[in-house]
């Protein structure tokens, strides 16, 4: 004897008032919880990550190595998800093993691009990612956060 759960996945499309872009998002409901499945991102084999959009934001988890091998697929995702919008974006890197001059140059990049869309990049890490930013002297210019909600913070102060 066992339990019948039903789940009924939802496809359905989000909109901004600000512009017309369209984001999918997949819902999985089952009475009376809903849940946002985050849609996966294909970057590399060493990167992986998913991408869950709100309203005023969306969210980026990433998690392996941040390096000469994965920065060109990094650059392009990342970048197309920054250009679809919404333009304020949350980068949680707090499960990156590894991170090197490639990967702190193309967050440079992305941290500009973000500034120049008049959008910002909150970032998330964890303390190896800190201390190769720090030792490189960008924690001032990028925006280095501890956690989702004190990020999700400073974007509603920059409002």
């Amino acid at each position: 004897m066992g339990f019948k759960f039903t789940y009924i996945l939802k496809i359905f499309w989000t909109s901004t008032e600000k512009e017309n872009t369209i984001y999918p998002q997949i819902k999985v409901r089952s009475h009376p919880l809903e849940v946002i499945i985050p849609e996966p991102l294909t970057l590399t084999v060493s990167l992986r990550g998913s991408r869950e959009v709100k309203e005023t934001y969306q969210l980026i988890r990433l998690t392996g190595l941040l390096d000469a091998f994965s920065e060109p697929a990094f650059k392009k995702v990342i970048g197309k998800c920054v250009e679809d919008g919404p333009l304020n974006v949350i980068l949680d890197l707090s499960t990156i093993d590894f991170i090197d001059s490639s990967g702190l140059g193309v967050l440079v990049q992305m941290a500009k691009k973000t500034q120049t869309l008049s959008g910002t990049l909150q970032i998330i890490t964890n303390p190896r990612v800190t201390q190769t930013v720090k030792l490189v002297r960008l924690d001032q210019f990028l925006s280095l956060q501890t956690s989702i909600d004190e990020a999700i913070a400073k974007i509603a102060q920059a409002k």
